[in-house]
């Protein structure tokens, strides 16, 4: 017999939605629901221009780099292309097959940047709080999470003329979720990367249910920058293929969403930027797919599947 205290109290749920997947009922009887994501973050990275005690380690093309006490130049110029270029060769590249994405943006890396802030808000980009700052919070005290987590909003609102309604910390800490929830001003959070569906969470706190979008962390040109990942466009996009293939394959019987996430110093280089082309290319040939923002997900999820929605 299973000893009680294996399965009693336990804060993780192992089994999700098991072999019987809620229908997620896409609009148009979509087979799949295709979601982008473009992290803009440049500008909010550990420097010690920012106060912080050494220079960014993670994400960027260099290997294992050293964590400087003092100004990385050749690392914030990494961070720079992104900002610079990047970011404008992506918006440029989905823009032109009208296919949407939402921005999951840093506060502090918008606020340092108000020509591509203008751009979102006269655009009226879906906006995903990314946090105030690039960091790990794992080891940071709640208060000052919870504080980030305030600063974001009145930025991001102060930049782009709206609140976010989606949160996204990604390095997030225990306490990420609980802070995002009691805020209650937020649709959805995606600091997740455990299904291919949305769900529900329960608030205890504010007696509700909190609707999680997962991410992803695969489908991901962050893997140019692993040592274990993608070292060409035709590895990304074989990899984005694949992933949609399957997807749709199993969308005849039990839709799914397929999450994509770029990042501006990443993707949007010359030399990786093609495979993203081929890929819009290719799934924008199928007619039964969804192309969403994470806002669009989230208001179907809740008028769909949400307790009001019964």
């Amino acid at each position: 017999m299973i000893h009680k205290d294996i399965l009693e109290d336990y804060p993780r749920d192992m089994m999700g939605y098991a072999n019987t997947p809620i229908n997620p009922k896409w609009p148009k009887k979509a087979k799949i629901a295709v979601q982008f994501v473009l992290n803009y973050e440049e500008g909010a990275e550990s420097s010690v221009l920012h106060g912080d005690v050494a220079s960014e380690v993670f994400l960027s093309e260099m290997s294992n780099p050293a964590a400087f006490k003092a100004r990385h130049k050749s690392m914030e110029s990494l961070y720079e292309y992104g900002s610079r270029v990047g970011v404008w060769r992506i918006l440029d590249l989905f823009k032109s097959f009208n296919i949407p994405l939402t921005i999951f943006a840093v506060a502090m890396a918008v606020a340092r940047n108000p020509k591509l802030a203008e751009y979102l808000a006269r655009k009226n980009y879906d906006i995903c709080s990314h946090g105030y700052r690039w960091l790990n919070y794992q080891n940071i005290s709640k208060n000052i999470e919870e504080e980030h987590l305030y600063k974001s909003i009145e930025i991001l609102e102060k930049m782009i003329g709206k609140r976010p309604l989606g949160w996204y910390t990604g390095r997030d800490s225990v306490n990420t979720r609980d802070i995002v929830m009691n805020e209650g001003g937020f649709l959805y959070d995606s600091d997740a990367y455990n299904d291919d569906l949305p769900y529900f969470v329960e608030n205890e706190k504010a007696k509700k249910e909190h609707l999680v979008i997962p991410y992803t962390l695969d489908v991901n040109d962050m893997q140019f920058s692993s040592p274990q990942g993608f070292t060409n466009g035709d590895q990304f996009f074989n990899y984005l293929k694949d992933s949609f293939d399957a997807l749709y394959l199993e969308g005849a019987t039990a839709p799914k969403m397929m999450s994509v996430g770029m990042h501006c110093r990443i993707l949007g280089k010359a030399g990786r930027i093609m495979a993203m082309r081929k890929f819009l290319e290719y799934v924008t040939t199928f007619d039964d797919v969804w192309f969403c923002t994470r806002e669009d997900l989230a208001k179907h999820w809740i008028e769909n599947f949400g307790k009001g929605s019964h």
